[in-house]
């Protein structure tokens, strides 16, 4: 029996046929690139941007889009990838998934792992959260990165952020014992409940950290810090 995923965010349907009205932790923006984004575009694409409609054939496969089997690390929200490319070059031997909606985002990316020539990197837009849950099996992941997720900073939006108690457990699950999820955040009470949402999951141990030296200064968090944000990096470990 061919084994049917569950449907992905932005495709399920009401009984009634209406599309489902769904949190998510991010909002989908425009798709209009740049002259040199589109260069980008063009020119690596096609060999590093797995298409969304591709997770839905029974037969999908990463390894198939890297071609070739090796330890994966899952990037969650790259931005334009200046942390990416960097962060990929350093680890030849391991497959970086970078989990992008903005579409401008990944084009820019897409420049930016090249100019590191790393080459082990590939980008899609699918949900990360349904990513996670249906294209990676439990342990299998050496690594998760997750950079400045969006804060959703209103009180009433909180419930869109990605770091939850749900969102916890399915990571941890896909971690690798002794595998790490790094994370960063420019705000201070959001980095406060990535720390009680991350203590509280049984399968984590861990806590804030120096800066990771590794992880490049990016645009986005110069500007928080030109703002007088102060930077939190998180590190935890599957037990």
């Amino acid at each position: 029996m061919t084994h049917v995923r569950p449907a992905r965010p932005h495709q399920k349907l009401t009984p009634d046929g209406r599309r489902m009205r769904e949190v998510l932790s991010y909002s989908r923006r425009g798709s209009r690139f740049t002259p040199s984004q589109q260069e980008a575009w063009d020119a690596h694409s096609e060999g590093w941007v797995i298409p969304d409609e591709a997770v839905d054939e029974p037969d999908f496969s990463l390894a198939s889009w890297f071609g070739r089997e090796a330890p994966l690390i899952v990037e969650i929200g790259p931005g334009v990838g200046e942390a990416t490319g960097v962060l990929a070059a350093a680890r030849p031997d391991h497959d970086v998934l970078a989990l992008e909606v903005w579409t401008p985002g990944i084009a820019a990316s897409l420049a930016e792992v090249a100019a590191a020539g790393a080459t082990n990197v590939r980008f899609c837009s699918v949900d990360a959260v349904w990513m996670l849950e249906h294209m990676v099996p439990e342990g299998g992941l050496a690594a998760l990165w997750t950079f400045f997720p969006d804060p959703w900073p209103k009180t009433k939006h909180h419930k869109r952020r990605l770091v939850d108690r749900d969102f916890a457990a399915v990571a941890a699950s896909r971690l690798a014992p002794g595998a790490e999820w790094r994370l960063a955040t420019d705000w201070a009470e959001y980095a406060d409940q990535m720390r009680a949402v991350l203590d509280a999951e049984p399968a984590l141990s861990g806590g804030v950290v120096e800066r990771w030296a590794e992880r490049p200064v990016t645009k986005f968090e110069r500007k928080g810090t030109e703002v007088g944000r102060d930077i939190t990096d998180l590190a935890y470990r599957r037990r």
